[in-house]
């Protein structure tokens, strides 16, 4: 079983308890109660706002990119647990449900795949893998009226996010067909051709599968788009983008009407609300850039939308704390910690 259940203790493992003060780790409600299934236990959750932690980089290794964004889980959680419970958040409607750790499959590929080719060919299989996993744990927290908030690993793992809450909101009878529509804050549009799954490519593969309706793509750079992928952009009226450089360098628009565009272009449906820290400037991750959107833009951005838009969950992904090329952060997962707060209390205040 790839997923790991969280009980109250693996919680408070992670958290520093103070007195005269009460940190989040303390009130969160616990998911798994001793000989539950994970059906039981999600069918009995009280809390709304679900955390679920995604260890792993094999997408972003079969889409050529550097590892290291299966780090940013522990870190995350460190920080997290241990933010003050007071009348910003109180926590007592979130819960961290546990994480899906995919390393032995990452075993199996590094002892038997030769050659920098075959392990490509061989996480591009792997990924189909991960997507099965994390469809199913999506789909069904959205089937009991949960929002899932996704932390960590390539960003491969926005299709069975949107594949799951697609098919759990149809189910549910509140669309028509099994599509939501999704807003992405990305230095990257994730768009590549179908050429095998991995992490530049989740929403081709989800729109070409008919989960994903509308699409739109805030903050791209303009060199790192492929002229066959602006091409297919420009040519879709269900995929709308906005650049970075329209944005910060020709001053088109602001950052807060741009993010505006966005809500408004995806209104019509259920959303699901992505964020690759990559866009974030000097932010590890595996496509680490020296200009991007500040911190508290990303932050404004996660507010903005998520009280705005009709979410179907948060995902927070590509940041790491370690890299495999040996670069290091130790504010990775506060800032990651920030960033799910700030959607959390944007979701409570609906």
């Amino acid at each position: 079983m790839y997923f790991k259940p969280y009980h109250k203790a693996d919680v408070l493992a992670h958290t520093h308890i103070r007195r005269f003060e009460t940190k989040l780790g303390e009130v969160l409600v616990p998911f798994k109660q001793h000989q539950e299934t994970l059906e039981e236990a999600v069918s009995k959750l009280a809390a709304k706002y679900v955390i679920v932690g995604v260890v792993e980089d094999i997408g972003v290794k079969a889409n050529y990119g550097t590892g290291g964004t299966g780090s940013a889980w522990v870190p995350f959680l460190q920080s997290f647990c241990n933010l003050q419970s007071n009348d910003f958040l109180l926590g007592e409607g979130v819960c961290i449900a546990g994480h899906f750790d995919f390393s032995a499959i990452q075993l199996v590929i590094e002892k038997n795949a030769h050659t920098p080719q075959e392990k490509v060919e061989a996480y591009r299989l792997a990924v189909n893998t991960i997507d099965d996993e994390v469809e199913k744990l999506i789909k069904l927290l959205v089937l009991h009226g949960k929002i899932p908030i996704v932390i960590g690993g390539g960003h491969n793992n926005a299709y069975p996010c949107i594949k799951g809450a697609a098919k759990a909101l149809h189910k549910l009878g509140k669309l028509e067909m099994p599509q939501i529509n999704v807003v992405n804050l990305d230095a990257h549009a994730d768009y590549r051709p179908q050429e095998g799954r991995h992490s530049g490519n989740a929403f081709r593969y989800a729109e070409a599968d008919g989960f994903l309706q509308k699409y739109c793509v805030l903050g791209l750079q303009e060199s790192f788009i492929a002229q066959n992928v602006w091409s297919d952009i420009v040519n879709n009226p269900f995929v709308d983008l906005i650049t970075y450089e329209d944005i910060f360098i020709h001053e088109k628009r602001s950052f807060r009407q741009a993010v505006h565009h966005a809500i408004d272009f995806t209104n019509d449906g259920f959303v699901g609300v992505e964020l690759d820290v990559d866009a974030i400037e000097n932010t590890l991750s595996s496509a680490m850039l020296p200009c991007g959107v500040s911190a508290q833009q990303a932050r404004q951005y996660l507010t903005l939308v998520s009280s705005l838009a009709k979410v179907a969950y948060v995902h927070i992904t590509e940041g790491a704390a370690t890299l495999t090329n040996g670069k290091r952060s130790d504010s990775v997962g506060k800032l990651i910690s920030f960033l799910a707060a700030d959607a959390i209390k944007a979701l409570l205040e609906e």
